[in-house]
C-alpha cells in the first residue's frame, strides 16, 4: 500500500501495522493512515486484503548456525522473531556462505526482500560487508557485532565486563595459574570477553602466559576439547581456566574428566553465556549471563523505529549480564 504511506506521509510498515491492528504505531499516525484510506477511496477489508506484512532481513554467517540453533543464537533469533512478528513484520532469514556467494549477491538479494537489515553476529560477515550494507540505505542494526569507527546502531551483550568479571571471580577464589580458552578473532564479541579477561589479570598484576592460551582451531567442532587437550598435554598445569563460551567450557570439562581430574578440586573452570545446559553439567557450571533473547528484541525494536521513520540516534546499547555462580569454580586456595 505504498499509495497510502504516499499520502499519509509515514512508512509503508506503518500502514501494515496499522491495518493490522498492531502495536507500535503513535495514534497520531494510526489516524493519518486512516484519513489516507478513507481519501482514497478504500474500504477496511479492502486495505486489510491488499496490504502484506512488510519484511526484515536477518542476516548470519552459515558458518555460526550450529551454534545459533544449539546454544546462543538460537534465543537471540528467536527473541528477533518474536518482537518482529509483534509489530507486524515478517522475517528472512538468511545465512551467508563465504564459500558459495558473493557479498554483491547478498546484497542485490537483501535490497529486494528487506524494509531494514539486522545483522546478528559478525565472524565471515566482515567490517567491508557491514559498510556495502550501508550504502544500501536500508535501515541497519547490528546484534552481538559492531564496526570499529562507524557509527552503527548496534545490541550487544556486555562482553567485556563479561571477561573481566569471571576472571575477577578465580583471582579472589586465590587462583594465579590461570589459563584462558580463547575464540576465533574474527569475531567481536570473543575479542571483547578476551580484553576483559586480559584486564582483570592485569589489574591484579598478573600476566597470562602464552602456553596458556592454546589458538582455537577453527574447523574442528570440539575446540574447547581439543584446546584443553593441549594444556593437560603441557609441563605445567593450570589450577583453573576461563573458557570464552560456554560451548568451549563443555568441551574442556569433557578433556579434564578423561584425564583423571576433578572439577573444581583439580581445576576450576569458569566460562561466559549461562546457557540452560550450563546448570546441569556435572558439576554445574559457573558462567556469566549474557541476556540473548533480549538482545534480539532490542535489536528488532531499534530497527522498526528506524523502518518507522523516528529519529534515532546511533548508539552502541550494551545489555546488562551477571555472574551466575556455581559449583565448577567453588573451591578456594589459601
Amino acid at each position: 500500500m505504498r499509495d497510502v504511506a504516499d499520502v499519509a506521509n509515514v512508512s509503508v510498515s506503518a500502514v501494515s501495522l496499522v491495518v493490522r491492528n498492531k502495536a507500535g504505531v503513535a495514534d497520531e499516525t494510526r489516524q493519518r493512515v486512516w484519513d489516507a484510506i478513507s481519501k482514497l477511496g478504500y474500504s477496511v477489508s479492502d486495505a486489510q486484503e491488499e496490504v502484506r506484512s512488510p519484511g526484515v532481513g536477518l542476516l548470519i554467517e552459515r558458518g555460526s548456525m550450529p551454534a545459533m540453533l544449539d546454544i546462543f543464537y538460537g534465543e537471540v533469533v528467536r527473541g528477533f522473531q518474536s518482537e518482529a512478528q509483534r509489530l507486524g513484520y515478517q522475517v528472512h532469514l538468511h545465512m551467508f556462505d563465504r564459500h558459495a556467494e558473493t557479498s554483491s549477491a547478498l546484497r542485490t538479494k537483501l535490497a529486494s526482500e528487506a524494509n531494514g537489515i539486522v545483522v546478528a553476529n559478525d565472524g565471515d560477515i566482515t567490517p567491508e560487508m557491514i559498510m556495502q550494507l550501508e550504502e544500501l540505505n536500508v535501515p541497519l542494526v547490528l546484534a552481538e557485532s559492531y564496526v570499529a569507527g562507524r557509527r552503527l546502531p548496534c545490541v550487544l551483550g556486555d562482553n567485556f565486563t563479561a571477561g573481566y568479571s569471571v576472571m575477577e571471580h578465580l583471582l579472589a577464589a586465590g587462583h594465579r595459574s590461570i589459563a584462558i580458552l580463547q575464540g576465533p578473532r574474527k569475531y567481536s564479541s570473543l575479542n571483547d570477553r578476551l580484553k576483559g579477561c586480559l584486564a582483570a589479570a592485569a589489574s591484579a598484576g598478573l600476566l597470562i602466559p602464552p602456553h596458556f592460551m592454546p589458538s582455537p582451531h577453527s574447523e574442528n567442532p570440539r575446540k574447547g576439547y581439543v584446546q584443553m587437550k593441549e594444556l593437560l598435554e603441557a609441563d605445567q598445569r593450570p589450577t583453573a581456566v576461563v573458557a570464552i563460551s560456554d560451548k568451549t567450557a563443555f568441551g574442556a570439562m569433557e578433556a579434564i574428566k578423561e584425564a583423571g581430574l576433578r572439577i573444581p578440586d583439580d581445576i576450576a573452570i569458569v566460562s561466559i553465556d549461562d546457557v540452560s545446559e550450563s546448570a546441569y553439567t556435572n558439576p554445574p557450571l559457573t558462567s556469566f549471563h549474557i541476556p540473548r533473547s533480549e538482545i534480539g528484541v532490542l535489536a528488532m525494536q531499534k530497527l522498526h523505529r528506524l523502518i518507522s521513520g523516528e529519529t534515532e540516534v546511533p548508539v552502541k546499547s550494551l545489555v546488562y549480564g551477571e555472574l551466575i555462580v556455581r559449583e565448577s569454580s567453588a573451591q578456594k586456595l589459601y
